[in-house]
Parts: structure tokens; C-alpha cells; sequence
């Protein structure tokens, strides 16, 4: 009987002499080291978790959620957008960091570059502003190199969006705003009164502590008079005037150096022309007293991992010159709002519908009293259904449609979908009004 060959015991290949091919050093210090790495990474928020220790949303927008396995391969490009949401210290880890970079750079730490999008590695050539209609290859474009934050002089911070939308927007203005006058002449059509009010940019309105120099100065600078002479000719309620007149009476200008949203005395600018452009005349019995002032967290800062505060002179509203109707400021109109009061002197009294962004909030405790029936509902937001929002269309008498300038010149307003516009169409047509 034949013997089968002689078989080696198995051996690792790091025990294999150092002459033999096979030979594979061990890395037990370094995979060591990575272990303990791994499991300080992924158990130190977990344990932070368990103690009570939350992440906090030190950005502009909500923290992200985990994602769903029903997204597809769209889970996994998800996951790292939620991992850095999640980690509780990273407000302390931005602020460590944009110390050390201040102190030995004299700048900030570079976080909040990229613009609204990551479309690429450098930045790209800003195409034509607003003053030129966009060609047939002015797809989507390069957006990198632009700042979330303009950092100005005297502590002055912007919203870098400002220049962005000018400078690389969507669609070209001119095609905003014939979607938007369609969406005007769908809603007189049915019988129901329209307004549409444009809040001005931060920068457009307090340009004096721009820097000399930031990502899209040229082309945001190139587009502003075209866009505002467009938006003139389109019917625009435009608040810059009245805005430069409180301006000058006040002093100081109407928006808080860190924020980009205006003061209070911005809010009631946009209540006191709402209410004039749907009642002519009614505002004249109108006092708004100060009262004192209001305290609250900026939002600019955040995007920079810092903290920062606004301060602003709070009013009453008196429609009727004695009866205070100022409310509380709505903080979240993803689902609509509705305020409904007993109709006094100098309110309206038809069923309105504001349709707007972060500047209905703003001015929410304002709106609230100038009309006795009242709805606000935020057009960007996923919690409420196209159909939905065009219900709230159905049920009002006026529609007043607020659209910040940066949303307007960027193009981004999502009711511009076809969908949206049919089904107001259909509706609307079917539920006319006297």
C-alpha cells in the first residue's frame, strides 16, 4: 500500500521563516492601535448617548435621521451625512478647530466652503448674472469655492446664498418669473385676490461691511440692479424704499449683524405693505409702540460652528390704534398655521393665505395681527403634500406669495413643479369665488 506524502503541519504565515516567499510579517501593535481606535470612535458616542448627552443642531438645518433601507444604494451615501450629524461633541470639535486656525492664520477654518452643493473638487467660473439670460449649455454648474458665510468687517456676517443664487442659479429670472405669474393668473382667475412680496438680501440692504473681496462679488454685484428692475416690472411688492426710510429714522440698519434675517422693524415693513397692497388705506389707524427688546440665537454663527445672538426692539401691533394684536412668533410652518380673531378696526378680514419662507416666520408675530383670518404655511417643506398645500389655496379668499431675493434669483422655489401648478389650476377652477 502505497504511503501518501508527508503533510506539514500548518503553520501562519508569520511563523514561516523570513527567507520563505510565503513569509507575512504580523502587525499585531498597529492592528492593536486601529481596534482600539474603531471602538473609542464608535462607543464614545454611544456611551455619550446613554448619559444623556444629545447632538445639538449647530447648523441651519435639522439633524439628519437615519437613513431608510428602501433608499437603495442611496442608504449608504446617507450614512455619513447622519454619523456626523449624530456625534454630540463635534459643536466643541468646530469651535477647537476654528480657534487654532484663528489664532495661528487669522481666519476662520475653512468648513463652510462648498456652497450648497458638492459638485467638485475646485471652484468653477461663475457664469452670467441675472442681467443675462443663460445659454443653452447653463446646466447645472460647479458651485464649489463659494462660502456658506461671508465674514465682513466690524463682525458682519452674511448669508453666502446671497451671492450664490445670482451667481449660479437654477433657472434663468426671467423664466421665475413667468412660473410665478402663472401661478398669479391661475389665482385672480378663480376670483381670489394675489400678492407677491420679495424681502431683500441682507447684503442687499446692508452692503457697507461687505469685504472688498468674497467668491461671486462680481457677478452678485452685476445682478442685483437687473434682478430688482425685473422684479419691479413683474408687480413685486418692493420693501427697499420703506426700508431705507426706517433705516434712516432709526439710525442703524434693519438687520442684525449676524443674522440674515431682519429685525423687528423689518417684520412690520412687510406687514404694514402686505396689508396696503390687499386693503388700501386700512393701515391708517395702525400704531405699533416699542415695548422693549427681544433676545435670540443668530444663525449665521451656527454655520460657522460658533454661537451668536441677536438683539431687537419688540412692538405691538394696534390695528385700531389701542388694541395690541401682536402674537407670539411662529417657529415652525411646515404644516399650515392657522390664527383666527374677532375682525376689529384696521384688520383684514378676508381669509388669507401667506405663502412664504423663513421671512413669514420672522414677521409672524406681526401678520398675525393684522388679519383677522389668517393662514401661513412654508412652500419649502415636505410635511405638507402639494395637495395639501393647495387646499390652502381652495380655502382663501387672498393669497399673498413671499419669496425671500436669494430664492428668487436662485430659482429654487419648489411649487414651480408642473404637478403643482396643474393641480392648483384644476382646483381652483373648480372652487371660484365671487
Amino acid at each position: 500500500m502505497a504511503k501518501e506524502p508527508q503533510q506539514l503541519p500548518a503553520v501562519h504565515e508569520a511563523w514561516l521563516p523570513r527567507e520563505h516567499s510565503l513569509h507575512r510579517p504580523r502587525h499585531g501593535g498597529r492592528q492593536l492601535t486601529a481596534l482600539i481606535s474603531a471602538l473609542v470612535f464608535f462607543v464614545t458616542p454611544t456611551l455619550l448617548w446613554v448619559f444623556g448627552v444629545r447632538p445639538t443642531e449647530i447648523e441651519n438645518h435639522a439633524l439628519a435621521g437615519f437613513p431608510s433601507m428602501s433608499q437603495g444604494w442611496a442608504f449608504f451615501t446617507s450614512l455619513p451625512t447622519w454619523a456626523t450629524d449624530q456625534l454630540s461633541f463635534r459643536s466643541a470639535a468646530i469651535e477647537a478647530a476654528d480657534g487654532i486656525s484663528r489664532g495661528l492664520f487669522g481666519e476662520s477654518a475653512p468648513h463652510d466652503q462648498g456652497g450648497t452643493s458638492n459638485s467638485g473638487p475646485l471652484p468653477g467660473s461663475p457664469p452670467p448674472a441675472n442681467s443675462e439670460t443663460p445659454g443653452p449649455q447653463s446646466g447645472p454648474v460647479d458651485k464649489a469655492g463659494y462660502r456658506q458665510v461671508i465674514e465682513g468687517s466690524n463682525g458682519w456676517l452674511y448669508y453666502g446664498v446671497d451671492a450664490e443664487a445670482k451667481c449660479a442659479p437654477t433657472r434663468a429670472l426671467s423664466d421665475t418669473i413667468d412660473r410665478i405669474n402663472q401661478v398669479r393668473d391661475i389665482v385672480q382667475a378663480s376670483g381670489r385676490k394675489f400678492v407677491w412680496v420679495v424681502p431683500p438680501d441682507k447684503s442687499t440692504m446692508v452692503p457697507q461691511f461687505l469685504p472688498t473681496s468674497y467668491p461671486g462679488k462680481d457677478c452678485h454685484d452685476a445682478g442685483e440692479a437687473p434682478t430688482w428692475a425685473q422684479l419691479d416690472a413683474a408687480g413685486a411688492i418692493d420693501l427697499r424704499p420703506e426700508l431705507q426710510q426706517v433705516t434712516a429714522q432709526l439710525g442703524r440698519p434693519v438687520f442684525p449683524p449676524e443674522d440674515t434675517h431682519w429685525n423687528d422693524e423689518g417684520s412690520l415693513t412687510l406687514t404694514r405693505n402686505v396689508a396696503e397692497a390687499i386693503q388700501p388705506g386700512v393701515t391708517k389707524t395702525w400704531t405699533s409702540p416699542a415695548i422693549g427688546t427681544w433676545n435670540g440665537t443668530a444663525d449665521l454663527p451656527k454655520l460657522l460652528g460658533r454661537s451668536g445672538e441677536k438683539t431687537s426692539t419688540l412692538y405691538n401691533l394696534d390695528p385700531d390704534g389701542t388694541t395690541n394684536r401682536a402674537g407670539p412668533i411662529v417657529t415652525n410652518l411646515d404644516t399650515p398655521v392657522r390664527r383666527i380673531e374677532t375682525p376689529i378696526t384696521g384688520t383684514i378680514d378676508k381669509k388669507t393665505l401667506v405663502y412664504g419662507d423663513s421671512f413669514t416666520i420672522a414677521s409672524s408675530r406681526y401678520l398675525v395681527g393684522a388679519f383677522s383670518n389668517l393662514t401661513m404655511l412654508n412652500y419649502s417643506t415636505s410635511k405638507t403634500t402639494a395637495a395639501q398645500a393647495v387646499d390652502e389655496f381652495v380655502n382663501s379668499d387672498v393669497v399673498v406669495l413671499e419669496t425671500v431675493e436669494r430664492t428668487v434669483s436662485g430659482g429654487a422655489l419648489p411649487f414651480f413643479d408642473d404637478g403643482f401648478i396643474d393641480q392648483l389650476r384644476t382646483q381652483l377652477a373648480q372652487h371660484p369665488i365671487g
